[in-house]
């Protein structure tokens, strides 16, 4: 099969929708070598994406061949896509973050579109105005036309259908993988630490540092638990940082909250590894990636209840009311003062989550296509 990629984000974004589509695509690579893979990027330059592209030498790569293009690449991405995808004549166009390009109706090949999350709809005090009419008439288009739309979740199915009225036969659930970076013991664990100056045991958070992350809400709970363990946040964040930094000094734990950003992606599996408990009291997620990255890590996952939480934590991680201070505190006492409850946790924990492992995900995602083309002979 020839199967085109939107490749956007793989090549300029380096967070969860990135990590998604790099994941994915270098899980085709390693189970179904026999495709050929169209990824379509506009320019890029960051030596992160230069260096996954020698990584990944078996995929073509695509970008903005007229001078307008050139010139415009979001416009060569919307309007102009369509041009190469019919050149290149393929089998399969999936764009891999909410996006079909214009008349992507006209081409006559298996149209599939991945849709993440409908948060700016959920929660559409998190968003600017005119981001959300840009979105919602992105997504419209895109589940209009697409013969395909993958939810990663059940719970975006259910919000698919409620927000969007897609209708259910439209839509497979196929969850995400994280990068197999997490499936193996990290080499060398102490000495990445020790790098970060972290010397006691703690408590992990990784992801942005945002309003919709709850992490004040954290901050202020472990406050409460009255631990001596570190607790250590990892990611980047703007104003809502700030809020946090201002907490941690009102609360006086500046000896007992580590802050770290720009961390690289190969230390992650040492810093999830080494951590006591990892906690994500998050107020929506469309997937929750960092989940199961830590599950794969053995680590106990505290979560919350409700969104697609339980589909990625599974039966074994904690869950709790993110909006009650007492409930995030009360887990983490739970866990941590359990040292066989936490072992089962890793225990339970690393077999529930194989089935996101991306030898399955991928089986999955390929079933799909291959039904989907079925279905249109």
């Amino acid at each position: 099969m020839k199967i085109g990629l939107d490749a956007k984000r793989v090549f300029h974004n380096f967070r969860g929708l990135g990590n998604y589509s790099r994941t994915l695509i270098e899980s085709f690579g390693n189970f179904y070598p026999d495709h050929q893979y169209y990824l379509y990027t506009t320019p890029y330059s960051d030596k992160r994406a230069i260096n996954w592209k020698e990584n990944n030498s078996n995929c073509i790569i695509r970008t903005p061949g007229t001078s307008l293009g050139k010139a415009l690449p979001s416009f060569w991405r919307t309007f102009q896509l369509k041009s190469d995808l019919a050149e290149d004549n393929l089998d399969i166009y999936h764009g891999l973050t909410h996006e079909l390009p214009y008349a992507v109706d006209k081409l006559d090949l298996l149209k599939v579109v991945t849709i993440h999350d409908l948060i700016f709809l959920r929660y559409p005090e998190f968003f600017p105005w005119i981001d959300r009419q840009v979105y919602l008439k992105k997504f419209k288009y895109s589940c209009k036309n697409a013969d395909i739309i993958i939810s990663i979740c059940h719970q975006t199915k259910d919000d698919l259908i409620h927000f969007l009225n897609v209708p259910e036969t439209k839509i497979k659930v196929v969850y995400q993988s994280c990068s197999p970076h997490f499936y193996n013991l990290a080499v060398g664990k102490r000495k990445t630490i020790e790098k970060y100056l972290i010397n006691d045991e703690y408590i992990l958070y990784v992801g942005a540092i945002e309003e919709r992350k709850n992490v004040l809400n954290l901050v202020r709970a472990y406050k409460q638990t009255n631990r001596h363990e570190k607790l250590v946040l990892i990611g980047n964040g703007g104003q809502y940082l700030e809020k946090v930094k201002n907490e941690i000094k009102l609360l006086k734990l500046e000896s007992k909250v580590i802050i770290l950003n720009s961390v690289p992606f190969a230390d992650l599996p040492s810093l999830y590894q080494s951590a006591k408990l990892f906690c994500f009291p998050s107020l929506f997620e469309g997937f929750g990636i960092p989940i199961i990255e830590a599950l794969f890590s053995k680590t106990p996952v505290l979560t919350s209840i409700g969104s697609c939480f339980p589909e990625s934590g599974g039966p074994s991680s904690i869950y709790i009311d993110p909006l009650d201070i007492n409930s995030i505190a009360s887990g983490i006492i739970k866990v941590l003062s359990d040292s066989s409850l936490a072992e089962q946790m890793k225990l339970n924990g690393f077999e529930f989550v194989q089935k996101f492992h991306w030898k399955n995900t991928s089986k999955d995602l390929m079933k799909v296509y291959q039904d989907g083309l079925l279905a249109r002979n």
